[in-house]
């Protein structure tokens, strides 16, 4: 069995993060051991939430690990919450990095444009680092916009060229396999475009889009690639999966007559996951 480690916080009601990463990645077939970076009461779209850094546990729990010789096949990062904790995702990728494991790195800090309230270009440039140090990226448009100091475009201006020139920034920074997520190179599409530095191929792939927006969705694409790719997926096949996985759960999420804002119901669609081809 393969040993996927995540490295991201934990939203104790919110469906984002590790709550999804452990359940999604774990169905698909690996063991999924977690890092938190920080606990919160709730995710950050609810009012008044708490938060512990949890940055301080971060040496020591790897400490522990390194006496035990654990070894992973995958480190896999989200969402990290301060420059500090990029710093230690660089320690801990020489430390538990190496030929046989991969890093896949979504470097979680800025949609439609705008960086998160929390974040600055210093952070913004600091992802960049730590992507140059992975083997796959996922950012979104407006995240590689920052990372590679190109004009951010709202879904309608894409074209294939921009998104191709955005493909080769990122190749730039240092990893393999870089993945552009949100493309829409046509009316009612979306999708993602990847770049693969080695072999010098493109690909892309397109599904309907579906007019909802809802907390989570990355997380639950980038831990879907991840637990893909450990089930012997191509990259490309693993985004595609992906991909219509994820629409699929938002599909499905609209349908509840409860409406719940605040995540989607990937519970349900498990079964449908585990069945994807």
């Amino acid at each position: 069995m393969k040993r996927v480690l995540t490295i991201q916080d934990i939203s104790c009601l919110g469906k984002c993060s590790i709550t999804i990463a452990l359940p999604v990645i774990s169905a698909l077939g690996s063991e999924t051991v977690i890092l938190p970076t920080a606990v919160l009461s709730t995710h950050t779209m609810f009012s008044n939430f708490t938060v512990k850094d949890l940055s301080d546990q971060i040496g020591p729990i790897t400490e522990h690990w390194k006496s035990e010789d654990v070894k992973f096949d995958a480190i896999y990062t989200g969402y990290l919450g301060t420059p500090e904790q990029i710093d230690q995702m660089k320690v801990l990728f020489e430390t538990f990095g190496g030929e046989d494991t991969l890093i896949f790195v979504d470097p979680v800090m800025a949609d439609n444009g705008k960086l998160y309230p929390a974040f600055d270009m210093a952070y913004a440039k600091k992802n960049a680092q730590l992507c140059a140090a992975a083997d796959i990226i996922v950012p979104n448009i407006t995240e590689a916009s920052f990372m590679t100091d190109m004009e951010y475009r709202e879904e309608k201006d894409h074209d294939e060229a921009y998104i191709k020139e955005m493909l080769d920034r990122l190749a730039q920074l240092g990893a393999r396999v870089n993945v552009l997520t949100g493309v829409s190179l046509e009316p009612g599409k979306t999708g993602v475009m990847g770049f693969d530095k080695e072999t010098g191929d493109y690909y892309l792939y397109q599904n309907e889009k579906v007019n909802a927006t809802f907390h989570g969705t990355g997380d639950l694409f980038a831990s879907t690639c991840v637990g893909e790719i450990m089930r012997g997926r191509s990259w490309q096949d693993a985004m595609r999966i992906a991909c219509s996985y994820t629409a699929r759960t938002i599909e499905v999420t609209m349908q509840d007559p409860k409406k719940p804002w605040y995540g989607v119901n990937f519970e349900e669609t498990l079964p449908d996951l585990i069945r994807m081809r």
